[in-house]
């Protein structure tokens, strides 16, 4: 029997399901009865990947960005700030196990995994389908208007509220492994994530006020700080649904782990993407996607985040301007 440690990008429904569909591939493909634990991944300051995250067999990352460790066994990426370094980067280019993959252009790891294991190891998962397409209409914002994503009337909106907010290992991981076999809809109407949903919704709509306090639009940019306030894991869809005429947000949040900046684009604004927010946030340490990007300071600190926040929220206002 295989062991296989899976590390995936906690608090992130991309992540979870795409821990839940490389699992199901493995048990598929490598071991059915391999024993599989996880641990979740969280962007922090520098983040380096540990050498003792992994276990002592296989190891996978999964919707988290490169580790050039020895004991790194496969890998899949989407998100184009996926290397720490041009070393690691390197490193990967002259890797030749065949077991590790990266293509931004996928707008989620999730489906990004199914169509590696069908294409190159010829490993179906119909039964994962439901999962796969609500991965990819999630991390890639590709709701029909901002009420969708904000409102959470479908299970899988409602089972990403939880993913996002909850931070007990044993829960999320709990969650992990229903996703292989169960609908969402099971899922979500499991006792003890229904009963977490409910406290959630209830915070979740509490928190849409306090963006309605906090956010205000300049120039087509969304500013906020909210880092006075227990907002880590806030829908970030929420000032689009406020502000709907914007183009761009700029949040500023904080949480026990890190202070962050958070850089989005409308996803329903009628205007043109000017930027790549992933290349603007990397002159900051920080990366993540075209669309949205994100970085991470120490938690203490704020003031830098708070700087940041406002060279890019400047940046973006004078370049809408000037496009005018």
């Amino acid at each position: 029997m295989k062991k296989l440690r899976v590390l995936y990008h906690d608090n992130c429904f991309d992540g979870v399901s795409s821990a839940a569909v490389f699992s199901c591939f493995y048990k598929r493909h490598v071991d059915p009865d391999a024993a599989i634990e996880y641990e979740g991944l969280t962007h922090k300051a520098g983040q380096l990947i540990g050498e003792e995250l992994f276990g002592d067999s296989e190891n996978v990352i999964v919707d988290f960005k490169y580790s050039a460790s020895q004991r790194l066994t496969w890998w899949f990426d989407h998100h184009e700030s996926a290397f720490l370094s041009p070393q690691d980067e390197a490193h990967f280019r002259q890797d030749k196990s065949g077991l590790k993959f990266h293509d931004p252009g996928y707008k989620s790891c999730t489906k990004f995994i199914a169509y590696i294991t069908e294409k190159v190891f010829s490993v179906q998962m119909p039964d994962l389908e439901e999962l796969i397409y609500w991965a990819d209409i999630i991390d890639g914002a590709q709701f029909p208007d901002a009420r969708t994503a904000v409102e959470l009337k479908a299970p899988a909106l409602k089972l990403m509220l939880v993913i996002e907010a909850s931070h007990q290992r044993e829960f999320i991981h709990k969650i992990i492994q229903d996703l292989q076999h169960r609908t969402l809809a099971q899922v979500v109407d499991d006792p003890a994530v229904k009963s977490r949903f409910d406290v959630l919704y209830a915070h979740h709509t509490e928190s849409i006020e306090i963006m309605r306090k906090e956010a205000k639009c300049i120039g087509g940019v969304i500013e906020f700080d909210v880092s006075a306030y227990d907002l880590d894991g806030y829908n970030k869809f929420i000032p689009y649904y406020l502000f709907p005429e914007s183009v761009y947000c700029v949040g500023v949040s904080r949480s026990s782990v890190r202070s962050k900046v958070s850089v989005g684009t409308n996803p329903w604004s009628k205007r043109p993407r000017q930027h790549n927010l992933a290349k603007l946030c990397e002159k900051y340490g920080g990366g993540g996607h075209s669309v949205v990007a994100a970085i991470s300071f120490k938690p203490d600190a704020i003031d830098s985040a708070r700087a940041a926040a406002r060279e890019i929220s400047g940046k973006l206002q004078a370049d809408l301007k000037a496009s005018q």
